[in-house]
């Protein structure tokens, strides 16, 4: 079974995600991603093997950070630890202190007795597959053992949040006085640097689930839990509100009222305003197959692409620097604006969502009012054969529903990536509509691929 996720690897904290698999882990990315340059050839050239490495506040993370800091050092590479900080702040800081690599601790969404450990390489982007097999593959090698002066030193990154504090702000287009602004941190890696930087740009700031103590990260609060923020944002007065997850690599908002605006709705946003401003790279937005009807004929009337790839933010990355486009994200929040960063910010994404409503003027459901949100049932359907979804009456039965919805609705079945279930997405016009014919494509699958 491999090893690693869609996100690196994941796993319950001393269940399948151990100090000593950190430890070896850290070890076997040290010979990979640092195998370039010898002992020698350092020495030569003055400069010495380091990564970044930070976390978030989840109370594995003291003693997986301990595990990964010492395989890196036992392996020849100065440790620069970063502490808590949010994940697209340690991408940043590999690029800006032009690391060899960088590993993040945290289980991003997950609740707080799991944890993760992802891998960033050199100019701070995510790792492709075949380069976490070599990872993979190199846990059981020989590692590398220097001696003497060649071991690595473990340092603390002292200005790490100022330096991503400084690149974020050099962001804005506007700032975001006169704005009140609700940040919900999930208990998380933002809770110091987000309401920092929302202060720092002007705003007014009102804070919840900044109070982590280890073991209440994503509990009941942040981008999981909405209905917390759009109580307090109703309840203040605010303009806005911004959520983010346990790592911060998302972001979720809520407009005046409490009604939520998702990713999909912010890439709406936020594609309209660099479009407008001449800054959209080739006029295309890259979303996943998931993102809703309603973006894709938003986007159309205003002369931007949409272009679709599998459901993952690694996936739209891909995509992104494959094509060089500049902006992309998923319905969760994971945005992607690769002018400023190289993986998903959910710092970044808020900052700039705000400073659209400080630009233009607007409130924020005026801005989501470009969007209109299609009515989506989705079905899991159990126990059946998902490599068979390409059986042919199955098949026959989703066009036929393509055909009666016409440009107003659309189908997509796809089968899960780890379980035996088939999900059944129906998009339409109204809520009766997308239910009634979900409802129809399920029992047909359900009866067709009964294992």
């Amino acid at each position: 079974m491999a090893l690693f996720g869609t996100d690196g690897v994941r796993g319950l904290a001393n269940g399948a995600l151990t100090a000593d698999l950190a430890l070896s882990l850290a070890q076997a990315t040290a010979v990979v991603l640092g195998q370039g340059r010898s002992a020698e050839a350092r020495r030569a050239q003055g400069r010495r093997t380091k990564a970044v490495i930070a976390r978030d506040p989840r109370i594995s993370g003291d003693f997986l950070g301990a595990a990964v800091s010492a395989g890196l050092a036992a392996s020849g590479v100065d440790v620069y630890d970063a502490g808590v900080i949010p994940t697209p702040a340690l991408a940043f800081l590999v690029n800006d202190f032009d690391a060899d690599f960088g590993i993040m601790i945290s289980a991003s969404h997950n609740p707080a007795p799991d944890n993760g450990i992802k891998i960033f390489a050199r100019g701070g982007v995510k790792l492709p597959d075949i380069v976490e097999e070599r990872i993979e593959h190199y846990m059981d090698e020989p590692k590398l053992l220097p001696t003497g002066a060649d071991v690595g030193r473990i340092r603390r990154f002292a200005d790490a949040e100022d330096r991503y504090l400084l690149h974020l702000l050099g962001t804005l287009p506007a700032r975001l006085d006169g704005l009140h602004v609700v940040i919900d941190c999930a208990n998380g890696a933002a809770s110091g640097v987000s309401p920092q930087l929302f202060a720092d740009a002007g705003a007014r700031v009102t804070v919840i689930g900044a109070d982590p103590d280890g073991i209440n990260i994503n509990d009941g609060i942040g981008s999981t839990h909405l209905d917390v923020i759009s109580k307090a944002v109703v309840e203040h007065g605010a303009d806005v509100g911004i959520a983010h997850d346990g790592d911060a690599d998302r972001c979720l908002a809520v407009d005046a009222e409490g009604n939520q605006i998702d990713g999909d709705q912010i890439m709406a946003i936020l594609a309209a305003s660099l479009h407008e401003r001449g800054l959209l790279a080739q006029d295309t937005l890259v979303a996943t197959v998931m993102s809703n009807l309603g973006l894709k004929v938003a986007m159309q009337e205003r002369g931007i692409r949409v272009v679709q790839t599998a459901v993952g933010d690694r996936y739209v990355l891909e995509e992104m620097n494959r094509s060089g486009y500049s902006l992309g994200g998923e319905q969760s929040g994971h945005v992607i604006m690769n002018d400023h960063s190289t993986t998903g910010d959910g710092l970044l994404t808020g900052l700039q969502l705000v400073a659209e409503m400080a630009r233009t003027g607007k409130t924020l459901a005026e801005l989501a009012s470009i969007m209109t949100v299609f009515p989506q049932t989705m079905i899991n359907v159990k126990g059946v054969d998902k490599t068979r979804v390409d059986d042919e009456q199955v098949q026959a039965a989703v066009e036929a529903v393509e055909a009666e919805l016409g440009d107003s609705g659309r189908v997509l079945l796809r089968p899960s990536g780890t379980e035996p279930l088939v999900r059944v997405m129906v998009e339409a016009a109204t809520h009766d509509e997308a239910e009634q014919a979900a409802s129809g494509l399920a029992e047909i699958v359900r009866e067709r691929l009964a294992l």
